[in-house]
C-alpha cells in the first residue's frame, strides 16, 4: 500500500532544534510544506553526509516555505549529543526527531522492524498534510539534497498550477504539460 495522497497521522515526539528540546507534533506540519527526512542512526557513516547536505540546503528550503524533520529511533537526548560532537551535525538547524518508540517511524512505514531502526526514507509532506512524494534507498545509498529541493519545486508547482504535470528532469522555470486527450502519444 502506497502512503503517496495519504494524510500524516497523528504523533507526539520529543526534539532537539536550535540548542532546545522541544515536543513535535503532527500539528506543527499543517500549513506548511514538510520534510520528513528518515535515517537509521546516529553517529553512523552515510547519515551525516546526508544529514550535512540538508543542513547546507536549509536556507533554500526554508525559502521555499518548507520545514525539515529529521527523524531516527535515537532519543532527543542522543540527538544533542551528536550534535554537540559533530562539525557536520552541528550545522544544522532543522528540527531533529528522536523516535526511540518509533511512533512516527512506523506512521510513515519506514521501520525495520527486526533492526528497530528506520529506513533511509524522504516524505514530501504538502500544507494540508498530505503525502506528495517519498524516497526510500537501500542502507548504502545517501540522498542528494538537490534532488530532493527539485521535487519539492515540483510538487509546489503542480500544487499551484492545477492541470499542469512537471515531466522527468522538470526544473524550475522548464516547460510543464498540460495532459489532454489531443497529448495522449505525442511526447
Amino acid at each position: 500500500m502506497t502512503l503517496i495522497n495519504t494524510k500524516i497521522r497523528p504523533f507526539k515526539s520529543q526534539a532537539y532544534k536550535d540548542g532546545k528540546f522541544i515536543t513535535v507534533t503532527e500539528a506543527d506540519v499543517l500549513g506548511k510544506w514538510a520534510v520528513f527526512f528518515f535515517y537509521p542512526a546516529d553517529f553512523t557513516f552515510v547519515c551525516p553526509t546526508e544529514l550535512g547536505d540538508i543542513a547546507d540546503n536549509y536556507a533554500e528550503l526554508q525559502s521555499l516555505g518548507v520545514e525539515v524533520f529529521s527523524v531516527s529511533t535515537d532519543t532527543h537526548f542522543t540527538h544533542k549529543a551528536w550534535h554537540d560532537s559533530s562539525d557536520t551535525i552541528g550545522k544544522i538547524r532543522y528540527t531533529m526527531i528522536g523516535d526511540p518508540v518509533g511512533t512516527v517511524t512506523r506512521n510513515f512505514d519506514a521501520m525495520r522492524e527486526e533492526q528497530g531502526l528506520a529506513d533511509r526514507a524522504t516524505f514530501i509532506v504538502d500544507p494540508d498534510g498530505v503525502i506528495q512524494a517519498l524516497e526510500i534507498t537501500a542502507e548504502g545509498v545517501g540522498r542528494d539534497a538537490a534532488d530532493l529541493l527539485r521535487k519539492i519545486k515540483a510538487a509546489q508547482y503542480v500544487r499551484n498550477h492545477p492541470g499542469e504535470v512537471c515531466p522527468a528532469k522538470w526544473r524550475e522555470g522548464e516547460k510543464t504539460l498540460a495532459p489532454s486527450f489531443d497529448l495522449v502519444g505525442k511526447i
